[in-house]
Protein backbone atom coordinates (compact mmCIF):
# COMPACT_ATOMS: atom_id res chain seq x y z
CA UNK A 1 0.00 0.00 0.00
CA UNK A 2 1.38 3.42 -1.07
CA UNK A 3 2.49 5.56 1.69
CA UNK A 4 0.03 9.52 1.47
CA UNK A 5 2.83 12.17 2.22
CA UNK A 6 1.54 15.66 3.28
CA UNK A 7 3.08 16.88 -0.43
CA UNK A 8 0.80 14.78 -1.94
CA UNK A 9 -2.00 15.76 0.23
CA UNK A 10 -2.29 18.67 -1.73
CA UNK A 11 -3.33 16.96 -4.86
CA UNK A 12 -5.98 15.54 -3.30
CA UNK A 13 -9.61 16.70 -2.67
CA UNK A 14 -12.71 15.27 -1.68
CA UNK A 15 -16.55 16.39 -1.98
CA UNK A 16 -15.33 19.58 -0.37
CA UNK A 17 -12.59 21.03 -2.44
CA UNK A 18 -8.38 20.77 -1.86
CA UNK A 19 -7.38 19.64 1.73
CA UNK A 20 -5.49 22.35 3.07
CA UNK A 21 -2.40 21.66 4.63
CA UNK A 22 -2.54 20.61 8.36
CA UNK A 23 0.12 22.97 9.41
CA UNK A 24 -1.21 26.28 8.08
CA UNK A 25 -4.83 25.15 9.93
CA UNK A 26 -3.32 24.48 12.96
CA UNK A 27 -0.94 28.01 13.01
CA UNK A 28 -4.24 30.10 12.10
CA UNK A 29 -6.22 28.36 15.05
CA UNK A 30 -3.42 28.58 17.34
CA UNK A 31 -3.19 32.63 16.71
CA UNK A 32 -6.71 31.96 17.62
CA UNK A 33 -6.38 30.60 20.80
CA UNK A 34 -3.59 32.96 21.81
CA UNK A 35 -6.93 35.97 21.15
CA UNK A 36 -9.95 34.35 22.69
CA UNK A 37 -9.41 31.97 25.25
CA UNK A 38 -10.94 32.74 28.76
CA UNK A 39 -10.05 31.46 32.14
CA UNK A 40 -13.94 30.47 33.83
CA UNK A 41 -12.61 31.28 37.23
CA UNK A 42 -11.83 34.89 36.34
CA UNK A 43 -14.11 35.64 33.43
CA UNK A 44 -17.20 34.18 35.45
CA UNK A 45 -19.03 35.61 38.38
CA UNK A 46 -19.53 32.33 40.40
CA UNK A 47 -20.46 34.17 43.66
CA UNK A 48 -23.50 36.36 41.96
CA UNK A 49 -26.79 35.03 42.90
CA UNK A 50 -28.94 33.21 40.52
CA UNK A 51 -31.74 35.72 39.22
CA UNK A 52 -35.49 34.86 40.09
CA UNK A 53 -37.55 34.04 37.38
CA UNK A 54 -35.12 33.20 34.93
CA UNK A 55 -33.88 29.56 33.13
CA UNK A 56 -31.68 27.38 33.24
CA UNK A 57 -31.70 26.38 29.64
CA UNK A 58 -33.79 27.51 26.68
CA UNK A 59 -37.37 26.15 27.21
CA UNK A 60 -38.29 24.97 23.78
CA UNK A 61 -34.77 23.62 24.23
CA UNK A 62 -36.10 21.16 27.33
CA UNK A 63 -37.68 17.89 26.15
CA UNK A 64 -40.71 17.86 27.37
CA UNK A 65 -41.61 21.12 25.99
CA UNK A 66 -44.66 21.56 24.08
CA UNK A 67 -45.78 17.65 25.52
CA UNK A 68 -48.82 17.21 26.86
CA UNK A 69 -47.25 16.55 30.31
CA UNK A 70 -45.37 19.97 30.05
CA UNK A 71 -48.79 21.76 29.26
CA UNK A 72 -49.84 19.82 32.77
CA UNK A 73 -46.96 21.01 34.54
CA UNK A 74 -46.70 24.31 36.30
CA UNK A 75 -44.16 27.29 35.38
CA UNK A 76 -42.05 26.63 38.27
CA UNK A 77 -42.22 22.82 37.67
CA UNK A 78 -41.37 23.29 34.08
CA UNK A 79 -38.01 25.69 35.16
CA UNK A 80 -36.62 23.32 37.74
CA UNK A 81 -37.14 20.59 35.36
CA UNK A 82 -34.72 23.21 33.10
CA UNK A 83 -32.29 23.25 35.85
CA UNK A 84 -32.07 19.49 36.01
CA UNK A 85 -31.74 18.90 32.28
CA UNK A 86 -28.69 21.97 32.41
CA UNK A 87 -27.17 19.82 34.78
CA UNK A 88 -27.28 16.66 32.50
CA UNK A 89 -26.11 17.82 29.55
CA UNK A 90 -23.27 19.54 31.73
CA UNK A 91 -22.55 15.59 32.81
CA UNK A 92 -22.52 14.77 29.39
CA UNK A 93 -20.67 17.53 28.30
CA UNK A 94 -17.89 16.13 31.01
CA UNK A 95 -17.78 12.89 30.03
CA UNK A 96 -17.55 13.60 26.07
CA UNK A 97 -14.46 15.63 26.84
CA UNK A 98 -12.70 13.30 28.96
CA UNK A 99 -13.14 11.01 26.44
CA UNK A 100 -11.91 13.48 23.99
CA UNK A 101 -9.06 14.13 25.66
CA UNK A 102 -8.01 10.68 25.55
CA UNK A 103 -8.69 10.95 21.62
CA UNK A 104 -6.48 13.43 20.87
CA UNK A 105 -3.91 12.34 23.48
CA UNK A 106 -3.45 9.08 21.31
CA UNK A 107 -4.03 11.03 17.83
CA UNK A 108 -0.69 12.87 18.89
CA UNK A 109 1.58 10.19 20.19
CA UNK A 110 3.25 9.62 17.46
CA UNK A 111 3.84 12.78 15.76
CA UNK A 112 6.24 15.14 16.05
CA UNK A 113 6.50 17.40 18.78
CA UNK A 114 7.52 20.43 17.63
CA UNK A 115 4.68 20.55 14.53
CA UNK A 116 1.67 23.48 14.78
CA UNK A 117 -0.58 20.71 14.38
CA UNK A 118 0.12 18.86 17.61
CA UNK A 119 1.06 22.21 19.56
CA UNK A 120 -2.73 22.56 18.47
CA UNK A 121 -4.25 19.50 20.05
CA UNK A 122 -1.99 20.32 23.71
CA UNK A 123 -3.95 23.65 23.34
CA UNK A 124 -7.62 22.27 22.94
CA UNK A 125 -6.94 19.32 25.69
CA UNK A 126 -6.16 22.41 27.92
CA UNK A 127 -9.31 24.12 26.32
CA UNK A 128 -10.98 21.00 27.55
CA UNK A 129 -9.88 20.59 31.01
CA UNK A 130 -10.91 24.14 31.60
CA UNK A 131 -14.32 23.28 30.02
CA UNK A 132 -15.00 19.91 31.84
CA UNK A 133 -13.93 22.44 35.71
CA UNK A 134 -16.43 24.95 34.13
CA UNK A 135 -19.45 22.71 33.88
CA UNK A 136 -18.59 20.72 36.94
CA UNK A 137 -18.83 24.12 38.79
CA UNK A 138 -21.72 25.19 37.44
CA UNK A 139 -23.45 22.08 38.37
CA UNK A 140 -22.58 22.42 42.26
CA UNK A 141 -23.48 26.11 42.05
CA UNK A 142 -26.57 24.93 40.73
CA UNK A 143 -28.16 22.90 43.13
CA UNK A 144 -29.03 20.17 41.01
CA UNK A 145 -27.28 16.39 41.20
CA UNK A 146 -24.47 15.30 38.34
CA UNK A 147 -26.44 12.97 36.07
CA UNK A 148 -23.80 10.48 35.04
CA UNK A 149 -24.10 8.01 31.87
CA UNK A 150 -25.66 4.93 32.60
CA UNK A 151 -22.85 2.19 33.99
CA UNK A 152 -23.59 0.04 30.80
CA UNK A 153 -22.72 3.09 28.65
CA UNK A 154 -19.86 4.00 30.31
CA UNK A 155 -18.15 0.92 29.77
CA UNK A 156 -19.18 0.46 26.12
CA UNK A 157 -17.40 4.07 25.73
CA UNK A 158 -14.23 2.57 26.91
CA UNK A 159 -14.72 -0.26 24.86
CA UNK A 160 -15.67 2.64 21.37
CA UNK A 161 -12.23 4.77 22.54
CA UNK A 162 -10.26 1.99 22.73
CA UNK A 163 -10.89 0.27 19.45
CA UNK A 164 -11.56 3.97 17.84
CA UNK A 165 -9.19 4.52 14.61
CA UNK A 166 -8.38 8.41 13.98
CA UNK A 167 -11.32 8.71 11.63
CA UNK A 168 -13.85 7.07 14.14
CA UNK A 169 -12.21 9.29 16.94
CA UNK A 170 -12.92 13.02 14.96
CA UNK A 171 -15.87 11.63 13.67
CA UNK A 172 -17.23 11.04 17.72
CA UNK A 173 -15.48 14.00 17.89
CA UNK A 174 -17.65 16.45 15.97
CA UNK A 175 -20.91 14.26 17.62
CA UNK A 176 -19.95 15.06 20.92
CA UNK A 177 -19.63 18.90 20.15
CA UNK A 178 -21.68 20.07 17.22
CA UNK A 179 -25.75 18.99 18.83
CA UNK A 180 -24.51 20.52 21.84
CA UNK A 181 -22.86 23.69 20.36
CA UNK A 182 -25.96 24.33 18.22
CA UNK A 183 -28.15 24.22 21.54
CA UNK A 184 -25.53 26.67 23.31
CA UNK A 185 -25.73 28.96 20.33
CA UNK A 186 -29.58 29.33 21.10
CA UNK A 187 -28.67 29.72 24.86
CA UNK A 188 -25.75 32.44 25.36
CA UNK A 189 -27.73 35.73 23.49
CA UNK A 190 -31.00 34.48 25.43
CA UNK A 191 -32.19 37.13 28.21
CA UNK A 192 -34.79 34.58 29.59
CA UNK A 193 -31.69 32.45 30.52
CA UNK A 194 -29.66 32.91 33.94
CA UNK A 195 -26.72 35.08 33.40
CA UNK A 196 -24.20 32.70 34.31
CA UNK A 197 -25.37 29.68 32.21
CA UNK A 198 -25.32 31.97 29.46
CA UNK A 199 -21.60 33.12 30.45
CA UNK A 200 -20.70 29.50 30.73
CA UNK A 201 -22.30 28.67 26.85
CA UNK A 202 -20.69 31.73 25.59
CA UNK A 203 -17.13 30.46 26.65
CA UNK A 204 -17.53 26.98 25.06
CA UNK A 205 -19.35 28.06 21.61
CA UNK A 206 -15.98 30.69 21.52
CA UNK A 207 -13.65 28.14 22.01
CA UNK A 208 -15.67 24.80 20.78
CA UNK A 209 -15.04 26.77 17.09
CA UNK A 210 -11.79 25.84 17.14
CA UNK A 211 -12.29 22.55 17.70
CA UNK A 212 -14.81 21.82 15.43
CA UNK A 213 -12.44 22.98 12.67
CA UNK A 214 -9.37 21.36 13.69
CA UNK A 215 -11.88 17.86 13.77
CA UNK A 216 -13.69 18.50 10.49
CA UNK A 217 -10.43 19.49 8.57
CA UNK A 218 -8.52 16.41 9.86
CA UNK A 219 -11.70 13.86 9.65
CA UNK A 220 -12.37 15.31 6.16
CA UNK A 221 -7.49 14.01 5.37
CA UNK A 222 -8.46 10.74 6.97
CA UNK A 223 -11.08 9.67 5.21
CA UNK A 224 -9.44 10.59 1.90
CA UNK A 225 -6.08 9.00 3.18
CA UNK A 226 -7.38 5.79 5.45
CA UNK A 227 -7.44 2.26 3.66
CA UNK A 228 -11.23 0.73 2.78
CA UNK A 229 -11.18 -0.69 5.83
CA UNK A 230 -11.10 1.60 8.00
CA UNK A 231 -13.35 3.92 6.46
CA UNK A 232 -16.14 1.13 6.80
CA UNK A 233 -15.18 0.60 10.51
CA UNK A 234 -15.38 4.52 10.59
CA UNK A 235 -18.70 4.63 9.44
CA UNK A 236 -19.55 2.14 11.86
CA UNK A 237 -18.40 2.98 14.51
CA UNK A 238 -19.62 6.60 14.21
CA UNK A 239 -23.42 4.95 14.15
CA UNK A 240 -22.81 3.24 16.97
CA UNK A 241 -22.14 6.64 18.52
CA UNK A 242 -24.73 8.94 17.49
CA UNK A 243 -26.67 5.74 19.09
CA UNK A 244 -25.07 6.02 22.26
CA UNK A 245 -24.80 9.81 22.50
CA UNK A 246 -28.90 9.94 21.52
CA UNK A 247 -29.73 7.58 24.35
CA UNK A 248 -27.60 8.87 26.77
CA UNK A 249 -28.08 12.68 25.50
CA UNK A 250 -30.22 13.70 28.59
CA UNK A 251 -30.29 11.42 31.77
CA UNK A 252 -34.28 10.10 32.20
CA UNK A 253 -33.51 10.40 35.94
CA UNK A 254 -34.20 14.66 35.69
CA UNK A 255 -37.94 13.25 35.63
CA UNK A 256 -38.06 11.36 38.83
CA UNK A 257 -36.01 14.69 40.40
CA UNK A 258 -39.04 16.97 39.79
CA UNK A 259 -41.69 14.47 40.49
CA UNK A 260 -42.72 12.90 37.40
CA UNK A 261 -43.86 9.39 36.45
CA UNK A 262 -40.14 8.38 34.67
CA UNK A 263 -41.91 6.07 32.14
CA UNK A 264 -44.68 8.86 31.21
CA UNK A 265 -42.09 11.36 30.83
CA UNK A 266 -40.00 9.19 28.74
CA UNK A 267 -42.65 8.19 26.07
CA UNK A 268 -43.94 11.50 25.92
CA UNK A 269 -40.51 12.65 24.55
CA UNK A 270 -40.11 9.83 22.31
CA UNK A 271 -43.39 10.98 20.47
CA UNK A 272 -42.39 14.59 20.73
CA UNK A 273 -42.35 15.96 17.28
CA UNK A 274 -40.80 19.03 18.89
CA UNK A 275 -37.94 16.78 20.48
CA UNK A 276 -37.47 15.13 17.00
CA UNK A 277 -37.29 18.07 15.21
CA UNK A 278 -34.60 19.68 17.67
CA UNK A 279 -32.31 17.03 17.97
CA UNK A 280 -32.34 16.74 13.80
CA UNK A 281 -32.21 20.61 13.65
CA UNK A 282 -29.38 20.45 15.78
CA UNK A 283 -27.49 17.42 14.10
CA UNK A 284 -28.33 18.98 10.84
CA UNK A 285 -24.84 21.09 9.78
CA UNK A 286 -23.17 17.77 11.29
CA UNK A 287 -24.91 15.18 9.37
CA UNK A 288 -24.67 17.03 5.98
CA UNK A 289 -20.90 17.42 6.52
CA UNK A 290 -20.86 13.95 7.47
CA UNK A 291 -22.95 12.72 4.08
CA UNK A 292 -20.92 14.80 2.22
CA UNK A 293 -17.34 13.34 3.29
CA UNK A 294 -18.91 9.97 2.87
CA UNK A 295 -18.70 8.70 6.28
CA UNK A 296 -22.88 8.52 6.55
CA UNK A 297 -22.96 5.01 3.95
CA UNK A 298 -24.78 1.56 4.46
CA UNK A 299 -24.93 0.28 7.87
CA UNK A 300 -23.73 3.47 9.57
CA UNK A 301 -26.29 5.58 7.84
CA UNK A 302 -28.54 3.01 9.35
CA UNK A 303 -27.15 3.68 12.88
CA UNK A 304 -27.65 7.09 12.65
CA UNK A 305 -31.27 6.90 11.37
CA UNK A 306 -32.37 4.74 14.37
CA UNK A 307 -30.48 7.25 16.87
CA UNK A 308 -33.35 9.90 15.76
CA UNK A 309 -30.43 12.41 14.57
CA UNK A 310 -31.02 12.03 11.16
CA UNK A 311 -34.09 11.76 9.46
Amino acid sequence: MTTVTERDLTLLRDALGPLRDREQVAQRLLESSAKHSFDPDKELDWEAPFEDGKWFWPPELVTLYDTPLWKRMSEEQRMDLARHEAASLASLGIWFEIILMQLLVRHIYDKSVTSSHVRYALTEIADECRHSMMFARLIQKGGAPAYPVPRFYHNLARVLKTVSTTPGSFAATLLGEEVLDWMQRLTFPDERVQTLVRGVTRIHVVEEARHVRYAREELRRQMVTAPRWEQEFTRLSCGEAARVFSVCFVSPKVYESVGLDRREAVAQVKASGHRREVMQTGAKRLTDFLDDIGVLRGAGRRLWKSSGLLA
